[in-house]
């Protein structure tokens, strides 16, 4: 019988090469991943998590949208500079809405004091530790304001990160825990929109084009071109063909790294199991959860995080499928998690 070796894929490799509690660029990971499956993406997504990888979205390009939608990010992007939500929102507006109801929400104690508490399994310090951090989800979104996805969009993801970080919750610093898993979940649907956009197969014709005036240069100048030069040529600004020669480089030194085993990869998988326990106790105790729901905000949960294995749905998708608006889509969501809170 033939033994047949599959070789790893170029994605496979850049992951298999990360540490854990590295940072792995999001622009370069979409590049890798264009052409791939949603699945792929989303067994990817996982393996970053489990390794505690945090995605960085800071290189993504901001889309240039039109329309109803890019008058949106853009006024969501300016209110967040200025902090003016409540001002200059509308009454009926959803974000204001949501934030007249966060600003009602008790907050108060001691972080530190009630990450400890719930540890030791008080339900109670965790109702505060959750109403105290709220207020951060917030924070965070309008960090990211402009990044082509819209703010109640991101706070809801990003309030299930919390949710995640306070069920993952073992001990250490709780602000720096909680942060990372809302930033991650942010990032997570940044990325998910960028590559609806086609961010990646942009990147991956800037890699291309950016080989072919390197070879273009190389015989014309007789050296190798600068960044500048090569910027130049394309019509691109520098800061975009430097990443475009990082991510060269990178794949330049997972080629000739292949063969040399890394020493502490069984240290790594170790670690990894340990995660993917983490992981499986959370998504059984969100399942658990959810059965105290009627059907159908079972199901609209279930399609909004991707519960059952696929990719997380935008409200647009999940409204599709049940036959729902998007704004019926976030109130009914707003309104199962107050449920889910209410019940834990």
């Amino acid at each position: 019988m033939n033994d047949f070796i599959f070789e790893p894929t170029a994605w496979e490799l850049e992951v298999q090469s990360l540490k854990f509690g590295s940072s792995f660029q999001a622009v370069h990971l979409l590049t890798l991943l264009e052409g791939e499956d949603e699945q792929t993406l989303e067994d990817v997504f996982q393996s970053l998590e489990q390794m505690h990888v945090t995605l960085d979205v800071v290189e993504l390009p901001k889309p240039s949208l039109t329309g109803e939608i890019g008058i949106r990010l853009h006024r969501e992007e300016m209110l967040a500079k200025t902090g003016d939500f409540l001002r200059d929102l509308e009454e009926a507006d959803p974000l204001r809405l949501y934030l007249e109801e966060l600003s009602h929400i008790p907050a108060f104690g001691d972080i530190s004091i009630l990450a400890e508490q719930m540890a030791k399994g008080d339900e109670a310090a965790k109702e505060k530790l959750l109403n105290l951090s709220l207020s951060r989800v917030f924070e965070l979104a309008c960090e990211n304001a402009g990044r082509g996805v819209l703010l109640m969009d991101l706070i809801q993801e990003g309030s299930m990160g919390l949710w995640q970080s306070i069920l993952n919750y073992v001990d250490g610093d709780f602000q720096t825990h909680r942060d990372w898993w809302i930033s991650q979940a942010m990032a997570k649907l940044i990325t998910l929109q960028a590559r609806e956009n086609g961010v990646g197969q942009k990147m991956r014709q800037s890699v291309e084009d950016y080989r072919s005036v390197d070879e273009q240069l190389l015989s014309e100048l007789g050296r190798n071109p600068t960044q500048e030069e090569i910027a130049e040529r394309l019509h691109m600004p520098v800061e975009e063909v430097s990443l475009v020669a990082d991510m060269l480089e990178n794949a330049r030194m997972l080629s000739k790294a292949k063969a040399q085993p890394d020493p502490v990869e069984e240290k790594e998988e170790d670690q990894q199991a340990v995660e993917d326990t983490a992981y499986f106790q959370l998504r059984q105790h969100i399942a658990e959860l959810l059965s105290s729901l009627d059907e159908k905000s079972a199901k609209l949960l279930t399609m909004r995080f991707g519960l059952e294995g696929g990719l997380p749905k935008t409200p647009e998708e999940t409204g599709k499928l049940l036959g729902m608006t998007r704004e019926e889509v976030i109130a009914a969501e707003a309104a199962a998690l107050a449920k889910l809170r209410n019940e834990r």
